[in-house]
């Protein structure tokens, strides 16, 4: 098995939209209008999937949205799908996706993140098939600071493509954009200074690998299953090592620390040669912060151990595909990602 990604799109082309996981409600559906344009204005034709349902923690039945998931990926006249968001419970689908079916297509961009993690990282392990960290639909019509991209962006390049991108500096003080009240709103508040951090020493960095990863909540539950076999992947797919990236979503300190170390125990960052970690919102626990909480769980990798990366829940994205080969750089005149398409 070899990495394989998704030929770049193109004006006319077709970008499907359902929900794997949390739907949209009425009241968020004029948002959900203001992103479905903003891509209608790059040139896509929007088709919206019947699992859009907002008005529980699910869009639809298991059995619906899994099969509307396989229907969007192996129709060869969709080239991406991309949810309104994430959510809490896409881990149902996973037993229930048609996976020689996925890895039989042509492939098909698929994009999100947090709860999306949860296709999207065992899409890759488990097809080949490249997937798109980034932006999910809601975030789309945002302005997107200098250095980094949108998933619109990625998504048009060709294999062999090599971009890098750098991070803005900023970030985001608490909190999200109330959509309800202004389902327009196009410009990031970005208000505080923020700059990646090395936690486990004070040296530069430099490392390469195949980028792999996502949201430490979702990714902890197939840890250790068919469906999270990192070692796997390194031994076909990247036997330079890997470049893995977590980020947590809203656990506490504790629970981030004990998942982790339970990632760690099921060979999850066996093949790293560096862990990206991902900017957060979530809370410290007591004695213990977030950054320490990742130290204690990975601190005796031996690797760097690289943190407030704008991977996560944090605005803005910074997007990563899982499956291209990366390079990651931190000295004191150079902070940068570069991938690769290959």
């Amino acid at each position: 098995m070899t990495v394989r990604y998704p030929r770049p799109l193109r004006p006319g082309d077709r970008i499907a939209v359902t929900s794997p996981s949390s739907g949209v409600d009425n009241e968020l559906r004029a948002r959900l209008d203001t992103a479905i344009h903003e891509v209608e204005r790059r040139g896509y034709e929007v088709v919206v999937g019947r699992c859009m349902d907002g008005s529980g923690h699910l869009s639809a039945p298991a059995a619906d949205r899994a099969g509307e998931l396989i229907e969007m990926l192996t129709d060869p006249t969709i080239q991406a799908v991309v949810p309104p968001w994430g959510g809490e419970t896409a881990i149902d689908l996973l037993p229930l996706l048609d996976w020689d079916r996925l890895r039989a297509a042509e492939p098909t961009w698929l994009v999100g993140y947090s709860d999306m993690s949860t296709l999207l990282t065992p899409l890759t392990l488990l097809t080949g098939t490249a997937t798109l960290h980034g932006n999910n639909l809601m975030d789309t019509p945002y302005q997107v600071p200098e250095g980094l991209l949108s998933w619109l962006d990625i998504v048009t390049m060709p294999v062999g493509t090599r971009f890098t991108q750098t991070p803005p500096n900023r970030h985001r003080s608490q909190g999200w954009d109330d959509f309800r009240a202004f389902p327009h709103v196009r410009e990031y508040t970005l208000d505080t200074p923020g700059r990646w951090t090395r936690l486990d020493s004070q040296d530069d960095v430099e490392a390469e690998g195949r980028l792999i990863g996502g949201c430490v909540e979702m990714l902890c539950n197939v840890a250790g299953t068919p469906y999270g076999d990192f070692s796997a992947f390194a031994r076909t797919e990247a036997p330079e090592g890997l470049l893995v990236y977590v980020e947590a979503s809203d656990g506490d300190a504790f629970t981030i620390c004990r998942n982790l170390h339970g990632m760690r125990l099921a060979g999850f960052f066996d093949a790293a040669n560096a862990v990206l970690v991902g900017r957060t919102f979530a809370p410290d626990a007591g004695s213990l912060t977030q950054h320490e909480a990742v130290l204690d769980a990975l601190g005796s990798l031996g690797v760097p151990v690289i943190a407030d990366i704008e991977c996560g829940h944090v605005p803005p994205h910074l997007p990563l595909v899982n499956g291209a080969r990366g390079r990651f750089v931190l000295t004191a005149t150079r902070n940068e990602l570069t991938q690769v398409l290959e």
